[in-house]
């Protein structure tokens, strides 16, 4: 733990209670994956202001910083993470309908506002519904799925910066783009989101839910440990597709496996350490590369690689 000294460690716990601090905590209790070696330290703060004194206490200590949600688009090194990372899914999870607006904190689950908007008969985030990560998650990834995206119904941002400092952000200044977002290149972690919705029948909402959630079902394997979509989708064509035709459904490196059920995704099939699951990622670029001549560039975040 050389990168946090007792100095640090001491003000986290003081500033957040001593159980909101966990030391050497194995990241693959909070990743989708069920893979991570351990972070040198896990922090849990239950208030906005306590996110901003973790911010403020990294920077002044020149300590890096990480933070996570559900670590649901997320592969954590074996060897684990240097430095401090902050979980806010679970703890800044407030939902409030307000009109045809919602406003979530950053750990609010996508299909916890999902449902909310269904209640309130505000449609327009269906299509989030089956997003296995938090809001603050898909701001900053513009996540989306069955043709809508997160920038479609963001209204507005409040987000901290590098400093520590809570600015607003209106949405243009997000700068969205397919799974990118101008926070995702600042250091600028998102707090609360505000989603401009549109009134809607309950019915039909909840039908479209059910649609979607039926066809997640069917073609992707949520029964198994993954990270999602493994691939961005290239322009012009489907990852699956691609990996498809180069003969690679099921195609396996130690624990690790490009799903049987949809090639798009590499799951946890055997105990697969993050060794294994990067090893395929790349074999799956290479092999598609020279079958197809396109490359495939990994949605998944890999963290604590010696090439990150």
């Amino acid at each position: 733990m050389a990168m946090v000294d007792n100095s640090l460690i001491s003000a986290l716990c003081e500033g957040l209670g001593e159980r909101a601090v966990l030391l050497n905590e194995p990241m693959s209790k909070h990743t989708t994956f069920r893979i991570g070696g351990p972070a040198d330290v896990l922090v849990m703060p239950q208030t906005e202001e306590q996110a901003a004194f973790v911010v403020r206490s990294c920077r002044a200590a020149s300590v890096p910083l990480r933070v996570i949600g559900r670590g649901s688009d997320l592969l954590v090194a074996d060897t684990g993470l240097s430095g401090v990372v902050m979980k806010i899914a679970g703890n800044l999870a407030d939902v409030r309908v307000n009109g045809s607006r919602i406003e979530a904190q950053a750990g609010a689950s996508n299909a916890r506002i999902a449902e909310a908007a269904a209640q309130a008969a505000l449609t327009g985030y269906e299509f989030a519904a089956g997003i296995p990560g938090t809001v603050g998650g898909a701001a900053i990834m513009n996540a989306g799925a069955y043709g809508g995206e997160f920038r479609d119904v963001a209204c507005r941002l409040v987000c901290l910066n590098a400093a520590g400092e809570v600015v607003s952000l209106r949405a243009y200044e997000a700068q969205w783009g397919y799974r990118c977002s101008a926070m995702d290149t600042t250091n600028t972690i998102v707090l609360r989101v505000i989603l401009q919705l549109m009134p809607g029948n309950t019915q039909d909402i909840r039908d479209r839910m059910a649609d979607l959630s039926r066809r997640r079902r069917e073609k992707q394997p949520l029964e198994m440990p993954s990270a999602g979509s493994t691939f961005k989708r290239p322009v012009g064509y489907f990852a699956g597709k691609l990996i498809e035709d180069a003969g690679l459904r099921g195609f396996s490196i130690g624990g690790a496996q490009v799903s049987q059920k949809h090639t798009g995704f590499v799951v946890n099939a055997d105990g697969a350490t993050a060794s294994d699951v990067r090893t395929l990622i790349r074999e799956v670029q290479r092999r598609v590369r020279e079958n197809s001549g396109v490359d495939l560039h990994p949605e998944v975040r890999c963290w604590g690689f010696k090439d990150e």
